[in-house]
């Protein structure tokens, strides 16, 4: 089974793709369908795993090994940048602030300020950040995408630090 992901970079790069694209989907759902309004991390996460996914379709879609890489390595930069948005999200929710101050949402910031002083305030928590609204598990949503995002992140590890195996070797015997 792992050589069968790990053993095909194309089909491993896909097969995140696909595991982002229906992430985004179930976001959508929440959001539309049950009615869950999004805090600025969730954005946050929202374009982190956008992130993520178009960077490793792109190096799904890449006939060339040498431009897998530098895809792959982005595709990392966004599930680490996810992934500690995530932490942080779960943090608050463990450890909520004792004054919460519900602040606008992401497009309120938006409409009503500077883009320079909308995005400080997109990526400070607010007291929305540190409700829990929807459970699975035991966990909220912020606990599943940090784990999704670890595990994102483990995946292109482990296809990067192969990619690099096999460049060296092929120098190896040149």
């Amino acid at each position: 089974m792992i050589d069968w992901f790990f053993g095909a970079p194309r089909r491993a790069y896909a097969l995140i793709c696909i595991a982002c694209i229906g992430m985004l989907a179930f976001g959508m759902y929440l959001q539309h369908i049950v009615g869950l309004e999004p805090c600025p991390m969730c954005v946050v996460q929202r374009y982190a795993l956008i992130g993520v996914g178009v960077f490793a379709a792109i190096a799904a879609l890449s006939h060339r090994k040498g431009l897998q890489l530098p895809f792959a390595l982005l595709a990392l930069l966004s599930a680490i940048g996810g992934g500690f948005t995530a932490a942080r999200q779960t943090w608050l929710q463990w450890h909520p602030p004792e004054y919460v101050s519900c602040g606008r949402d992401i497009y309120g910031m938006i409409e009503s300020f500077p883009l320079q002083r909308a995005l400080p305030m997109i990526f400070k928590g607010s007291g929305d950040c540190s409700k829990v609204d929807w459970t699975f598990l035991g966990l909220s949503i912020a606990n599943w995408s940090f784990i999704s995002f670890v595990v994102f992140g483990l995946l292109l590890i482990v296809l990067i630090a192969r990619s690099f195996r096999r460049s060296h070797s092929a120098f190896a015997t040149a």
